[in-house]
């Protein structure tokens, strides 16, 4: 096995093996563990997410960043904080958006997307602590889960009225989130939810660094 494979092999199979543990994990928390009402489809076979739930594809965006930025304790740093400053843009973003002009015009939405990008950007102003490549992946992440889950505010009943099985087959309080309204959540508890998952993402990140730098067997020092 060559020095280049030696080196990248057990960092593989542990990035391997978290992301199983992760998708596990995260897909049960949300519809089995922490539901509202675990008969769905069948009997304890899938349950209905509760407003608060981990979003299993966006961990690996700050899981990504971590290693972008360098994949060590200061790259751990400057992701947790692009994740806290891009989140909380688009924490910020949505109820104005939507305020400014709601369904069927975007022209609100791309608004305040656009000032809060301007602002995300002009943060470099501060200093190099601030890793804005972080900070975009950030904001974009709970911009997708908004989508998803029905861009509630935008969209009237867009997140749903009721949070119970029996609301899903009625129209009227469903919401429009993916799978049928299954997924249809209020804006502020889409930021939670993508908030919370980020920093998963970046926790990931830096057990991956560590245990990868514990397996791995050290270069032998040549004898004098």
């Amino acid at each position: 096995m060559s020095a280049r494979a030696k080196a990248i092999a057990p960092l593989a199979i542990v990035i391997g093996i978290l992301s199983f543990l992760w998708t596990e994990f995260s897909l049960n928390f949300t519809f089995h563990w922490v539901t509202v009402q675990d008969e769905l489809a069948g009997d304890g076979q899938l349950g209905l997410p509760q407003n608060f739930h981990l979003v299993l594809p966006i961990a690996f965006i700050s899981w990504g960043l971590f290693f972008a930025a360098g994949g060590d304790n200061a790259a751990f740093g400057k992701i947790f904080l692009a994740c806290v400053f891009g989140s909380v843009a688009a924490l910020i973003t949505m109820p104005l958006a939507f305020s400014t002009a709601d369904a069927p015009d975007f022209w609100g939405i791309a608004l305040w997307v656009g000032v809060f990008a301007t602002i995300l950007v002009l943060i470099l102003i501060a200093g190099d602590w601030y890793y804005v490549a972080g900070t975009f992946p950030a904001f974009a992440s709970v911009f997708l889960w908004w989508i998803a889950t029905g861009l509630d505010g935008w969209v009237p009943n867009g997140g749903g009225t009721e949070n119970t099985v029996a609301s899903l087959g009625d129209p009227a309080t469903a919401g429009i989130g993916a799978g049928g309204g299954l997924l249809s959540t209020p804006w502020p508890w889409v930021w939670v939810s993508a908030f919370v998952t980020l920093v998963c993402g970046v926790i990931l990140g830096l057990l991956s660094a560590k245990i990868t730098a514990a397996v791995t067997p050290k270069p032998k020092t040549a004898e004098a």
